[in-house]
């Protein structure tokens, strides 16, 4: 019996992870759908949350 053709690629997943990676963002998770889509999650700490509020307080000082 033959294995169903795969909706994607371990090398798409990889990239996609390594591009969330770049970007400075943590990655939580993935999940990728029936049809092949890929979502990656950021971590509920991630280091994005933390530029918003360091972007606060850069601007409160020049208030």
């Amino acid at each position: 019996m033959s294995r169903a053709r795969q909706a994607f690629k371990q090398t798409d997943v990889t990239k996609a992870v390594r591009a969330v990676a770049a970007a400075g963002v943590t990655v939580g998770r993935v999940e990728i759908s029936p049809d092949g889509r890929i979502i990656v999650v950021a971590d509920a700490g991630s280091d994005q949350d933390r530029g918003v509020s360091d972007t606060s307080d850069d601007l409160r000082g020049l208030l």
